[in-house]
């Protein structure tokens, strides 16, 4: 969603008035969350991702984006997923909270995925099923007359089920996946108007991914890592990150990604102790807002844990 300037908070009220009351579909115009760690929660937008390690995966992150910006996003995330001990299967969910301004949604689902195992690589499809849940809190607009009609009536929430499927391919050195979200692409109520009015609704875009990605090794104890991902929505530019890392022998991880929407992002990864990592990831805007935040952050921990193995069995690096 993109804003402009803001200096105070009366000009950021009547900009969300105007979003939130006249403009209803552009609050879902970013209706999924944004990472630029985005190659640790491929479960979030690929559900034939889940169960891809060798054992129970858990990643936390928060996002806390355009900071110094009242009202601005902020994202938390956590997905956790496993392979059973049948090796074709994999289970997975996910749930996050995403916050604009007085706006809020949340999404919990739940991930399911077959896999076809050739001699040295996997195929898996995957399919996610859950709610999202959308809450809007009209009194923390604040506005100056309580009693404006454009006000009054407003639903202040709605639940709607939501599905999403995926195709994962993977081996050793390189994964590549393509997938869907919002299958069902169902309405949610944003606003509802005064008497004899008509109730305004947004809808849920069917989003489609691609993600790529591979491993090359440099040295003996340094690897290079680039990935893509690829997000596309009806009615929206093509968007995309570029991101390219290398690691050290596996316990730190240095790297940088560009976003088309003018994003330069700055990464990093340390492994704390065997399973335990945390990431963290700054992104430098160049568009209209960047004389007006001091950028995005992303804090991540993730966790591997050896389920039905007594080790894992190799480093984590998709």
């Amino acid at each position: 969603m993109k804003l402009n300037a803001i200096n105070n908070n009366g000009i950021l009220k009547k900009a969300l008035i105007l979003f939130l009351v006249f403009f209803p579909a552009l609050l879902f115009a970013q209706q999924d969350a944004l990472f630029t760690q985005y190659m640790y929660t491929k479960l979030e937008f690929n559900p034939a991702y889940a169960g891809s390690h060798d054992g129970l995966s858990i990643d936390m992150l928060g996002r806390f984006q355009w900071v110094g910006v009242q009202g601005a996003p902020k994202t938390l995330c956590l997905t956790a997923h496993t392979p059973l001990p049948n090796q074709h299967l994999g289970l997975g969910m996910y749930v996050y909270m995403d916050q604009l301004g007085p706006t809020v949604d949340y999404n919990l689902m739940g991930t399911f995925a077959y896999r076809i195992l050739f001699p040295a690589s996997k195929l898996s499809f995957g399919i996610s099923a859950g709610i999202k849940y959308y809450d809007v809190n009209w009194n923390a607009l604040n506005p100056k007359d309580a009693a404006d009609p454009a006000l009054s009536g407003q639903a202040v929430n709605k639940v709607v089920p939501d599905a999403d499927f995926g195709i994962y391919y993977y081996a050793k050195n390189y994964y590549a996946g393509v997938s869907a979200k919002h299958l069902l692409q169902n309405q949610m109520l944003v606003s509802s108007s005064a008497p004899g009015g008509q109730d305004s609704f947004t809808r849920l875009l069917r989003t489609y991914y691609f993600i790529g990605g591979g491993m090359i090794p440099l040295s003996g104890n340094v690897q290079l890592m680039p990935s893509v991902l690829l997000k596309y929505v009806k009615n929206s530019p093509l968007q995309a990150d570029f991101s390219a890392r290398i690691r050290f022998i596996d316990i730190i991880t240095l790297g940088a990604s560009y976003r088309t929407d003018n994003a330069f992002c700055l990464l990093m990864e340390l492994v704390v102790y065997k399973g335990l990592s945390l990431g963290y990831s700054y992104d430098i805007w160049f568009n209209a807002l960047r004389g007006n935040n001091r950028g995005s952050h992303e804090i991540r921990i993730g966790y591997d844990i050896g389920l039905f193995k007594t080790r894992m069995l190799s480093p984590r690096y998709f």
